[in-house]
């Protein structure tokens, strides 16, 4: 009953090397499924978790957070029935990833779930990284985009991680050792990547029957 996680930099295939080794494994791949179960817990649309991991960690969020009423809040969203701020948010994705993982054979991208399951006994944890300017040429073909606006997207997105490990306490999100496995996307095709995390979920299924 293993776990993968995938934590990654903006660029460097994560979600296509996730889809890759979950269809090879036979596993479920938790990405859109986290949001929904999140929404459905939390009461709100899928729609507006998306809106919020987006701004997560932003003045934006921290506004609606300590600021903002609830009752404004409900009257703004409309369509919304419940309320989500950053406590509540953080709440909910470590309930939901702890239960993603408990009913295993699972691959979850990102979310802080390398903090999240640390101690879990099957998760095996995969860190993904790149060269900056490698990983900008990766936004410009994969959205077909022009540098300036891949550069922005970028560091937008590496802030965003930034800020999401904040809320959680962590700082150290690109050490080594947190991880089971440190890949260098630059130096490797996504089908040599999903032999290497593929060969890690079978050490982890085997010494978990040891």
């Amino acid at each position: 009953m293993a776990v993968i996680t995938i934590s990654r930099q903006h660029g460097t295939g994560g979600r296509a090397l996730g889809r890759m080794v979950a269809q090879r494994l036979g596993y479920t791949l938790a990405d859109s499924e986290i949001i929904e179960r999140l929404a459905k817990e939390a009461r709100v649309s899928p729609r507006w978790v998306e809106s919020f991991e987006k701004e997560a960690g932003t003045r934006m969020s921290r506004f609606i957070s300590t600021m903002v009423a609830r009752k404004w809040v409900d009257r703004i969203l409309k369509d919304e029935h419940g309320y989500l701020d950053e406590q509540s948010y953080l709440d909910y994705l470590v309930l939901i990833v702890a239960q993603v993982a408990d009913e295993g054979n699972v691959v979850i991208l990102g979310r802080g779930s390398q903090y999240i399951l640390d101690d879990h006994p099957d998760a095996r944890h995969v860190l993904l990284v790149d060269r900056v300017d490698h990983r900008v040429e990766i936004v410009m073909g994969r959205e077909s985009i022009p540098e300036a606006k891949a550069v922005q997207e970028v560091a937008a997105e590496d802030r965003r991680r930034i800020s999401l490990y904040g809320s959680l306490g962590k700082s150290d999100f690109d050490q080594p050792l947190l991880y089971h496995l440190v890949l260098h996307m630059g130096r490797l095709d996504l089908e040599t990547a999903c032999d290497l995390v593929c060969r890690l979920a079978d050490v982890g299924e085997l010494n978990s029957l040891t």
